[in-house]
């Protein structure tokens, strides 16, 4: 038998979990050390992955399949897709720098605090989210996805919760009192989405008499499982709005505000560029897989919230008065981007919004890293608190100036490959919407500037005139990020390649062509 390697890549920071967290209290330190060593091994097993893939070859690749639960069709299965390789390794880059960055986040607190938080608990927290996001990439089969879909939500809420972010303008007791609120918060809107979901899960067995993705589509395909409209499109009702809770998409966006507002600056970019992306690729994977007369069905609506997610979202951050719900209402209006590429039913679309996915992830740990270090220096999330910080710390200054350049789609990095696609491939289909989509792109430019004009640029306040520049680990974190984000700005061949060939895949689901342009090209 070949070497499981997608198991090893998911039970590999399961086990660096456990044993972070066994590590004994005086020696927080080695606990720090183990979780780096194990995200690096899984970083590692994860290019091994993206190396041994075909974008070529088998749809569904380096697969496993076990039979766990036998009476009720369950197994233990396992593939990747191109959109998947590219999400695996997405994950298993940034985990090493969150790791990096939130190096001192849950370090013991001064003397006599009440405020106690073991340290080798959060980076055990950690390892832990990404052992269950890589497997829910990885899963074919629908319970088994559905197990850890659900179970993800456990280790983040002690990580908003029992973590939360040291600045606090209301003092320790306000602090803790919003950082439990978040955490309830983002706990049940999950949980509704996930108990819908359940009911749907049970529903698509009740109709196939299996949870196996392949098999149920193959089914569909050749004719051998005919699932009533109605049924199809309540089913996929169910599976959509627990993905929609997850992604985050309007009106369903409010607990991440108060999430990434709440959470230690580390926390905030596994929540946004690393779990939220399960959602988002569900979608594709389940929704258009399982229910492609449905997914048809439901596309004008989707549309429509997306593109309420592109401009509400937009809106909301330009009045931001807190660094980190800027951020927040910033990644609504990009997950929206996101949702709108998959719904618009072409190949530059959904290419766009796996894509989208990837670099949304790289320039969101970027640009949030980079203010946590900006925030952990002065103790404020607040931008009015901060002004000409580009004159006493340039490299910080720096780093933040790309990072927001990055957010708002500037030609020459990554985001803005994804975006035009994401454009072009809605206005094929639906000329309105994509032409409406753009105001999001000026409204990114105006959050993005102002927040560093107010921020960085202006008279040197005395709060901030003593602030040290980026230190060498944090160099370590940001560094790679910038590049990647101007490698791939440059040249995303490499990604589009793995990429290209599962959405061609998905768009035969949904049996969908592109639209054929107006004018043809010249022969």
């Amino acid at each position: 038998m070949s070497f499981p390697l997608l198991t090893a890549t998911a039970v590999l920071p399961a086990l660096g979990a456990v044993a972070t967290a066994a590590v004994p209290a005086a020696r927080r330190t080695a606990a720090k050390w183990l979780a780096l060593l194990v995200s690096l091994a899984t970083l590692a097993l994860a290019i091994a992955v993206v190396v041994r893939f075909d974008p070529d070859g088998a749809r569904y690749q380096l697969t496993e399949s076990h039979s766990w639960i036998a009476d009720f069709g369950v197994r233990y299965e396992l593939g990747v897709d191109g959109i998947a390789v590219a999400l695996i390794a997405l994950t298993a880059l940034l985990i090493p720098f969150i790791i990096l960055a939130g190096w001192h986040d849950a370090d013991p607190l001064e003397t006599g605090s009440r405020r106690w938080r073991p340290t080798q608990g959060f980076f055990a927290l950690i390892l832990a989210v990404e052992a269950m996001v890589i497997i829910s990439f990885e899963a074919t089969d629908v319970f088994l996805f559905y197990i850890f879909f659900e179970a993800m939500l456990i280790p983040m809420y002690f990580l908003i919760g029992g973590f939360g972010d040291r600045a606090h303008e209301h003092g320790e007791k306000a602090a803790s009192t919003q950082r439990s609120y978040a955490a309830v918060k983002f706990l049940l809107y999950n949980l509704v989405g996930g108990l819908i979901m359940l009911a749907a899960v049970i529903g698509l067995y009740v109709v196939a008499g299996n949870f196996s993705l392949t098999e149920i589509a193959e089914a569909r395909a050749n004719g051998s499982l005919d699932m009533a409209t109605n049924t199809e499109r309540w089913l996929f009702l169910g599976f959509f709005f627990a993905f929609a809770v997850k992604a985050p998409l309007w009106p369903l966006h409010t607990w991440l505000p108060n999430a990434m507002q709440e959470s230690t600056a580390p926390v905030a970019v596994l929540i946004t560029a690393v779990v939220d992306k399960v959602g988002t690729f569900a979608m594709l994977r389940f929704c258009l897989q399982l229910f492609p007369e449905a997914s048809k069905w439901a596309t004008p609506a989707i549309l429509v919230l997306a593109l309420i997610s592109i401009i509400y979202g937009a809106l909301l951050a330009v009045g931001q008065r807190d660094i980190k719900r800027l951020v927040a209402y910033a990644s609504i209006s990009h997950f929206g981007f996101i949702i709108m590429g998959i719904f618009a039913m072409t190949s530059q679309g959904q290419s766009g919004a796996t894509l989208y996915m990837v670099n949304h992830g790289i320039s969101t740990a970027a640009l949030m890293l980079v203010a946590g270090f900006l925030i952990s220096r002065r103790g404020s999330r607040l931008i009015a608190d901060y002004g000409g910080v580009q004159k006493v710390a340039p490299v910080l200054a720096g780093t933040f100036l790309i990072g927001g350049l990055a957010t708002l789609s500037l030609p020459g990095l990554a985001p803005f490959v994804s975006e035009f696609l994401v454009l072009v491939g809605t206005f094929a289909r639906y000329p309105v919407i994509g032409i409406i989509a753009t105001f999001g792109i000026v409204l990114a430019a105006l959050y993005t500037l102002v927040l560093y004009q107010r921020t960085m640029t202006g008279p040197v306040k005395p709060e901030v005139s003593a602030m040290p520049d980026l230190r060498v680990r944090e160099l370590v974190v940001v560094a790679p990020l910038v590049a990647l984000l101007i490698v791939l700005g440059v040249y995303p061949k490499p990604l589009t390649d793995i990429v290209n060939p599962a959405v061609e895949q998905t768009m035969s689901d949904v049996q969908k062509k592109d639209p054929r342009p107006e004018v043809e090209a010249a022969k």
